[in-house]
Formats: C-alpha cells, structure tokens, sequence
C-alpha cells in the first residue's frame, strides 16, 4: 500500500505549471499561438473585472465614509442648537416681561404728553425701541419652540401670493416677477411655509434694494429634495432670487447658524427659522450666488419659458416633498433635533413609486 506524500500530490500540479509555461500542453502537445492568446485574454478579462469590483469598493467607501461624517457634523451640530434653543428660550421668557411693562410704560408716557411734543417723541422712541427688542425676542422663540406640522394639500401660486401681501412694506418699489411653467400640488403646513418664505422675501427685498436692484423673482417647478440623492425623492422647488450683491463666500456656509448674518441690521434668526420649517417637512434649503454652483454642487436644471437668472444676487432654494411623511397626529419637531417626519417612510416610498 503506497501512501501519497504532499511531494506527490503536488508534482502533477508542478508538471502542469511547468508545461503551460513552457508553451506546451500537459500531454506534450504544443500550445498553439491561438490557444495562447485567449488565455491571455480570459487572464486580462478576469484582471480587468477585479480592477473594476475594486474600484468601486473604494469608491463605494469613500461615499459611506463621506455621509457618516456628515451625518456627525449634522449630529453635532444638532446638540450644539438644541442646547442654545433651550438657553435663548430662557433668557427670552425672561426678558419679555421687562419689556412688556416698559411699553406699557412708554405708551402711557405718549398719551400724558400730548401737550410736550418734544418729550413725547421722546416715549415715542423707547416704545418704538421696546417693539423692536421685542420682535427680536418674538425671533427667538419662534426659533427655540417645537414646531408642529399639520400637512394639507396647496399649491405654490397661493403661497406666493400670500407671502408677497404680507410683504407690501418691503416690495414697495420693486417689480415682482412669479415663474410657475406647470401647474404643481403638494402637501405642506400652510402656516408654516408661510411663514419661511415671508422670510425669504423679505431678505430678497432689502439685498435687491440696498445694491440698486429693481426686481425679485419668486419661482417654483417639479424637483428633488436632494438631487445628489441616487435615490431622490421627488418633490417641488420653491425659489426666491433677488438682484442683490450675492453671499460673500465664507459666508454661504454659515448663513444657517443662528444670529449669523450679513446685515447691519437683523437677529441672524431669519434663515435658522426657515431651516426648521422646511427640515420638519423632511425638505432642504438651498443657498447660493446666481453667478455660481449652487450648494448641491450642480446648477438649478432651466425652467422652459423662464428668463435667464441675473449675474449677480443670490437665490435660496425650499426643496419640499410632493408628500410629507405622516407622524400621527403631527409631526413635531424641537429646536436641534431631527425631525420626526424626515425619515423615508412608507408614505414617502409610495410617492416615489409614482413617479
């Protein structure tokens, strides 16, 4: 009984290796050139193949690497306003009070000097001073408190005309431009969104207004809420353009934070208030120079039948879901946290399977 030794079992193999090296088949038949270049060509392909498989691994992990270091700073970022809402929240409570009995105060100065127009213009300024301290303090609770979204279906052409009747101050003096090629329903909190674009208008107005701009233009169309998703759910694009001066460049990263802003004048809320309305809807805003990429890295896609963007200004972007994700009874949002009607839901997954 012969028992095979690891020399034996590997000698065949060896032989084998030898002879194809060698140029000729196992057999001692000759490896014709033909026989040799599909070989060459079987070992290229299969090299190939792994070259690709390991070039989109690498590719597929720096892209994780990128969204879990992104969802960090989001993360981060998210405790850092959560412990400043909270504290704003305080000090605003706080200061409110005050500022109530001073105004009270003031007017009550007002009605006792109507004999001393001097003195009375006087309690004139410090009740105008006391409402501006407190539209900023009305800033900061808006901006700390839970936002509730109560989603019902609407149209942008309603919410436009609404934000620019609240905004008749502001406008005055400057044309108004409304861009809607097709007609486009979609779910949203009326209030709420309202509320943000009055926001955006108003910052439109004073950018055009204060650099000699003439004009804004309000606009909307069918989107992405993100278009660098590779899954994008669809949704409507709210815009606001202005013919301003633009954002300087380190400051369109910044234009979130709150009490950040560019103005001698403004609490740097207006911007951080807009965030959080559209966040709560589980949309993005988009900020950028009309003479550049906007921040999702690509420039918005042409609207058919729309004029051509200014050179100069800026434009901010309310990227909404067609459909809000359902929390039942509503959807809560606080200030830092995410928010609950964010996440993909089944709601979300059947609008994307609509389109």
């Amino acid at each position: 009984m012969h028992l095979a030794t690891n020399h034996d079992e590997q000698a065949p193999v060896t032989n084998a290796s030898n002879d194809a090296l060698a140029g000729t088949a196992p057999s001692g038949a000759s490896l014709s050139a033909t026989d040799l270049a599909e070989l060459m060509a079987s070992f290229n392909e299969v090299t190939g193949k792994l070259e690709r498989t390991h070039a989109q691994l690498r590719g597929e992990v720096r892209r994780l690497s990128d969204e879990l270091r992104e969802a960090n700073e989001a993360l981060q970022r998210s405790k850092r306003l959560a412990a400043l809402g909270e504290m704003a929240a305080g000090i605003a409570h706080e200061v409110r009070n005050p500022l109530g009995s001073i105004g009270l105060y003031a007017r009550m100065l007002e009605e006792d000097l109507d004999d001393r127009p001097e003195c009375r213009g006087v309690a004139t300024k410090i009740g105008s001073a006391v409402r501006g301290l407190d539209a900023v303090v009305g800033d900061v609770l808006t901006f700390a408190k839970e936002i509730r979204v109560r989603p019902m279906p609407g149209d942008p052409l309603e919410l436009f005309e609404r934000a620019i009747g609240a905004c008749r101050t502001e406008i005055d003096g400057l044309n108004v431009r409304i861009e809607i090629p097709e007609d486009i329903a979609f779910e949203h909190d009326p209030g709420l969104i309202h509320q943000a674009l009055v926001n955006v208008v108003r910052n439109a107005c004073d950018a055009s207004r204060a650099s000699g701009g003439s004009a804004i233009c309000l606009g909307a169309r069918k989107g992405s809420v993100d278009p660098s998703d590779p899954d994008p759910i669809p949704g409507v694009v709210l815009s606001v353009r202005d013919h301003g001066d633009g954002f300087p460049p380190e400051a369109i990263e910044r234009v979130f934070n709150p009490f950040f802003t560019t103005r001698a004048a403004g609490t740097g809320l207006g911007l951080p208030i807009v965030h959080r309305i559209i966040d709560a809807h589980g949309g993005r805003v988009v900020v950028f120079n009309n003479d550049q990429q906007n921040n999702t890295g690509v420039r918005p896609e042409p609207v058919e039948g729309a004029l051509p963007a200014p050179l100069g200004g800026a434009t901010v972007e309310l990227r909404l879901p067609l459909r809000v994700a359902k929390v039942s009874p509503e959807i809560v949002v606080r200030a830092g946290s995410a928010p609950s009607g964010s996440a993909r839901t089944e709601d979300m997954l059947a609008c994307e399977g609509s389109r």
